[in-house]
């Protein structure tokens, strides 16, 4: 999942057009370590618990910011709980803790940009998951592309994923997915902000009533500072009106994101 924040900075006011700017953009030249928890609850198959290590790494070469991202989920799952991070789970008898599939998306993004910024490149899937429960069992790549814009109350933008398998277990079943996710920020006073940031995802190849999951919901959050170091703190809650029965119905999360502005 993209990690996102806006803020009026603290009240000391150093750098806060800048790192407001930065921060709001997914795809800019600050490195970020984003420590996402997410608490779905409502699945047919139990409830699940899964931390997101979300590392950011730009680097910038020449006219072209290069975006490397990362999510690493650890997951404790009651039993095979769908979601964006493992799109087809393998039943089980019982619980399941440990690693799942790691994510690593690139980015390339032009450094000059005018109203609209962007960033397009390759995603990979990794087949990492330490138990059946808690990945797809297979190796599955695609593209990925974000768009965004910053007016002055904030940020708005979408980003979008599709992925296909095309390594790993042969009796599991293929990776075909699609996932979109649009989010809106508005900034409020003295680092306070509203979010939304909704993660709808599609398994092409499941029937037609278990092919989407689509959330709605938001949150709010604040930038402030702990000694010298800058964090981004969100809170957010997001409820499936459609979704497949291994999915759940509720998810509520919460970021605690490091910052390192350059």
């Amino acid at each position: 999942t993209m990690l996102l924040a806006i803020n009026a900075w603290s009240e000391d006011g150093a750098d806060g057009g800048d790192l407001r700017s930065a921060v709001q953009n997914p795809i800019s030249s600050m490195i970020s370590l984003p420590f996402k928890l997410n608490l779905d609850y409502g699945a047919d198959n139990g409830d699940a618990t899964i931390l997101n290590i979300q590392p950011v790494i730009p680097v910038t070469v020449g006219d072209w910011n290069l975006v490397n991202r990362a999510i690493i989920p650890f997951a404790h799952v009651d039993g095979a709980i769908q979601g964006p991070n493992n799109p087809s789970p393998e039943p089980g008898n019982g619980s399941a803790s440990g690693l799942g599939d790691i994510n690593y998306s690139l980015f390339f993004s032009p450094v000059k940009y005018d109203k609209v910024i962007w960033g397009a490149g390759p995603s990979l899937n990794m087949n990492t998951a330490t138990d059946d429960q808690l990945g797809s069992g297979k190796w599955s790549a695609g593209l990925t592309g974000v768009a965004l814009t910053q007016p002055k109350w904030g940020t708005m933008g979408v980003l979008g994923r599709q992925l296909w398998s095309f390594a790993g277990d042969s009796d599991r079943e293929d990776v075909n997915q699609f996932l979109l996710e649009p989010f809106l920020n508005y900034n409020l006073d003295n680092g306070w902000f509203l979010i939304t940031d909704m993660i709808i995802t599609a398994n092409w190849d499941a029937p037609s009533s278990q092919r989407w999951t689509i959330p709605v919901g938001g949150g709010v959050g604040k930038i402030f500072k702990i000694g010298n170091q800058a964090i981004n703190s969100r809170l957010e809650a997001y409820y499936n009106v459609e979704s497949p029965d291994a999915a759940p119905d509720w998810t509520v999360a919460f970021t605690f994101q490091f910052l390192f502005p350059k």
